[in-house]
């Protein structure tokens, strides 16, 4: 298994990876999210697509990890927590001061295990 730093992979690509790992039925364009991305990391395991996560950003010190996925094969063999890292220490040398992930409480042992602390947020869902 290889981490990619910026792989751009194509729509068919990245729709696979989704349906993989969040059984995603719609299929999406995937470039324009990822032309604006501070950095977006792979992990490719021969020539396949087996996770990803993306960090989106404000133009300046803030940075927000989106994504972070891997296929049901590949899970719990750190290939997240590899992918994360990769992604901190991009976002870091490119800039980034901060870098926030929001989580589902079931998720909160691994973003802690990646360094991530609480902190108190608000969120608004724009569509139903």
């Amino acid at each position: 298994m290889e981490i990619v730093i910026d792989p751009f992979p194509s729509n068919g690509v990245m729709n696979r990876l989704w349906r993989a790992a969040w059984g995603a039925e719609e299929e999406r364009d995937f470039g324009p999210v990822l032309s604006r991305s501070l950095v977006h990391v792979g992990a490719v395991a021969g020539d396949e697509l087996i996770g990803f996560v993306n960090v989106a950003w404000d133009g300046g010190l803030h940075a927000f990890l989106l994504d972070t996925c891997v296929v049901p094969e590949f899970r719990r063999q750190g290939v997240a927590r590899q992918l994360v890292e990769a992604a901190r220490q991009t976002a870091a040398a490119r800039g980034a001061a901060w870098l926030h992930v929001d989580f589902e409480p079931q998720l909160e042992p691994f973003y802690r295990a990646c360094g991530f602390r609480p902190s108190a947020a608000g969120l608004i869902r724009l569509r139903s």
